[in-house]
């Protein structure tokens, strides 16, 4: 067994089953999926530490627990399509792809969505489409989608990504409220976001993602 391989099996060990994460295709996904490719070169030995881990200016890879509970929560089904917004290098889309039907991944960063897609092409992630744009714009031309994921903390849900959830969907969304943070997911009935708590947690807020301030002269 490679160290990285090894690296796997501790993480999900130590970080993804102790966190009450039972599901076989999450477990397997994160056995499976080669994080270490997944994050800057110069991040690989870091890649399994328990812990968000940066990827660049305020952006993160989600510490493991968050994302399998945030997953473990959602209850993928093998024949649903995911938007997964704020993919980074693609390691959540890898994941989701072992699990979902397919997956739609957004990413801001030109170069990150390259890097991405050469990763996630050598590790067979075959049903994942790669799209680089803004983050609070989604991706309206593969939708509706059955669940959204969102890669990072959120203190608003832009309308356009409601908008983009099939009636009856999922969204799995870290709400940030200043250094605290709770995961809920919510399912949209009647066109309208009914939330519940999941989890607690911790992200930065995602570039488009920020409340509109209020600004008084």
């Amino acid at each position: 067994m490679s160290d990285f391989a090894a690296r796997r099996v501790m993480m999900v060990d130590t970080q993804v089953r102790p966190s009450d994460v039972t599901k076989f295709p999450i477990i397997d996904a994160m056995l499976s999926v080669e994080r270490e490719n997944f994050v800057p070169s110069e991040r690989r030995e870091a890649a399994y530490v328990d812990g968000n881990l940066a990827l660049s200016v305020g952006r993160v890879l989600l510490e493991p627990r968050t994302l399998a509970k945030m997953l473990d929560a959602l209850d993928l089904q093998n024949d649903e399509l995911v938007l997964d917004i704020g993919s980074g290098y693609g390691y959540s889309a890898a994941i989701i792809a072992h699990i979902a039907q397919a997956v739609v991944a957004l990413e801001a960063d030109e170069a990150m969505v390259a890097d991405a897609q050469t990763v996630l092409s050598d590790a067979g992630a075959d049903s994942v489409i790669m799209n680089a744009g803004p983050l609070d714009a989604g991706v309206a031309e593969h939708g509706p989608y059955d669940v959204i994921t969102i890669q990072g903390g959120v203190e608003e849900l832009p309308v356009a990504i409601i908008d983009q959830l099939k009636e009856g969907g999922r969204i799995a969304a870290l709400f940030m409220k200043g250094a605290l943070g709770e995961v809920r997911i919510g399912r949209k009935i009647n066109g309208q976001m009914n939330w519940r708590l999941a989890f607690n947690a911790s992200a930065p807020v995602l570039p488009g993602f920020f409340k509109a301030r209020d600004f008084a002269l």
